[in-house]
């Protein structure tokens, strides 16, 4: 039995989430005067809260500081922080096999954790040009993006970024869906993009939401030009020979990390469904080895 098969096998036994802690931090005294850099540092804390407030329920409530469901997340920034062999990826390509298994909700949380670690910057690239998803997540109106960078060879990329509310965290929304997706996605523009992005932004770790695999064909050939891929397989949805399938398609050597999403009976799934009535599920990976 191969790794990926072993893995799927497991996808039926969850691991439990280990508990986050909440460390209280103090704040200025009424009265007390306040520096011209604690001044900076209080306006950016609250144009950081009030971006926050735009974000979509689901993310806010994922992210919060008392998600058990996030340290799934930061288990899985460490091992692309430090992988068990190899040099660390830089750029990292998020997919899933076919729609709704959640792509787009995985690699807003893998955003924003790797954008929490101490010396790590993020950037997000909606590549998902039919359905993109990212912009609604962060709350962002955006009217341009990729798409239009794809179809204008004069667009600058530092213009098209935006803030999402996360410190060290920017998006490069899709902008408006194009009558010719895959085209745009497979040109030498785009290929172009990926290694520029790459050797552009030293100090960021860049991931790319593209479109499932089995419906987008675009997605493998995006596949070859990043450094890894992180595959999101939904329990009860995805089939096991498509996964097998398009793991083929990329090579086994591609694949990160799979990220299995919607167990049955877990504590995120409750944790969910009490705030908003909403059931999404836990995500956690196994390491591709």
């Amino acid at each position: 039995m191969g790794k990926f098969s072993k893995a799927l096998e497991k996808s039926t036994h969850p691991a439990a989430p280990e508990a986050s802690k909440v460390h209280p931090v103090s704040g200025p005294r009424s009265g007390d005067k306040m520096s011209g850099s604690e001044k900076a540092s209080s306006s950016q804390a609250l144009d950081t809260g009030l971006a926050r407030q735009r974000w979509d329920r689901r993310l806010q409530l994922s992210t919060g500081p008392n998600s058990l469901f996030f340290e799934s997340f930061r288990r899985l920034r460490a091992s692309i922080l430090f992988p068990s062999s190899g040099p660390r990826p830089k750029t990292l390509l998020v997919t899933s096999t076919v729609p709704h298994e959640g792509k787009g909700f995985v690699c807003a949380n893998l955003g924003v954790a790797l954008s929490r670690g101490m010396e790590n910057y993020a950037m997000m690239v909606d590549c998902d040009l039919r359905h993109p998803t990212l912009a609604g997540l962060f709350g962002i109106s955006s009217p341009t993006g990729l798409s239009d960078y794809l179809q204008d060879e004069k667009a600058d990329v530092s213009l098209l970024l935006r803030k999402t509310g996360q410190p060290k965290l920017s998006l490069f929304p899709s902008g408006v869906p194009p009558k010719n997706p895959s085209e745009l996605l497979e040109s030498s523009r785009m290929t172009d993009l990926i290694h520029e992005l790459g050797n552009r932004y030293q100090d960021r770790i860049i991931l790319f939401d593209t479109p499932p695999g089995i419906v987008a064909s675009e997605t493998a050939t995006l596949a070859q030009h990043v450094d890894r891929v992180i595959l999101v397989v939904r329990y009860g949805a995805s089939k096991k020979e498509d996964v097998k399938r398009f793991v083929d398609t990329l090579g086994h050597e591609k694949i990160h990390d799979v990220v299995f999403n919607a167990y049955p009976e877990n504590a995120v799934e409750s944790f969910l469904e009490k705030k908003m009535g909403y059931n999404y599920g836990y995500y956690h990976y196994e390491a591709g080895k």
